[in-house]
C-alpha cells in the first residue's frame, strides 16, 4: 500500500497526536501534556527550527518524523537532527520509515544542511536494520546529564 509524505500544517494536530502518543508508548515514556502542546505549536511554525512530516495512507496518518536544524562548529551549514521517527504498529517494515527518513534527507539537502544524524536505543534492532542500510554509524556514544 502506498503512502504520501507531507509536512504538517496547523490543521493536522488531530492526526499527529495519536502517533505522538504511540511513539511515547513505544519508548515507555510519558511526556507532559504541556510539553506536547508546546511541541505542536512549534512544529508547523515556519519561524521555528523544528519541523515535522506525516506519512499518509489515504486520509489516515500512519507515521511521523520530527527534525531540528542546529548549528555546528565543524561546518558552515547547519546539521539536521532527526529527533523522532514512528510508524504505527502493523505497518512497520512496509517502507514508511524509510520514506520518512528520505523526506528528511531531501528537506535537509534543500535547506543546505551538511548532515542528518539521529540516535536510537540499542535494543531497537528492527529499526537498526533499516538504519544500517541508509546511513552510517558514527562510532560515537551519547552521554547526558538531565537538568
Amino acid at each position: 500500500m502506498s503512502s504520501e509524505i507531507r509536512p504538517v500544517t496547523p490543521d493536522h494536530h488531530a492526526a499527529w497526536l495519536p502517533l505522538w502518543q504511540g511513539y511515547q508508548r513505544f519508548y515507555q515514556t510519558e511526556i507532559a501534556a504541556a510539553t506536547s502542546a508546546r511541541t505542536w505549536q512549534r512544529l508547523p511554525d515556519p519561524s521555528e527550527p523544528m519541523h515535522a512530516a506525516l506519512a499518509w495512507q489515504d486520509d489516515r496518518a500512519v507515521g511521523l518524523v520530527h527534525f531540528i536544524y542546529h548549528r555546528s562548529c565543524w561546518t558552515e551549514g547547519d546539521y539536521c537532527y532527526l529527533q523522532d521517527l514512528f510508524v504505527g504498529a502493523g505497518l512497520r517494515g512496509a517502507g514508511i520509515g524509510r520514506r520518512l527518513i528520505e523526506h528528511v534527507y531531501q528537506a535537509a539537502k534543500t535547506a543546505g544542511a551538511a548532515r542528518v544524524h539521529w540516535l536510537t536505543q540499542e535494543s531497537n534492532s528492527e529499526a537498526m536494520q533499516l538504519y544500517e542500510r541508509i546511513a552510517e554509524r558514527s562510532g560515537f556514544i551519547q552521554y547526558r546529564k538531565l537538568l
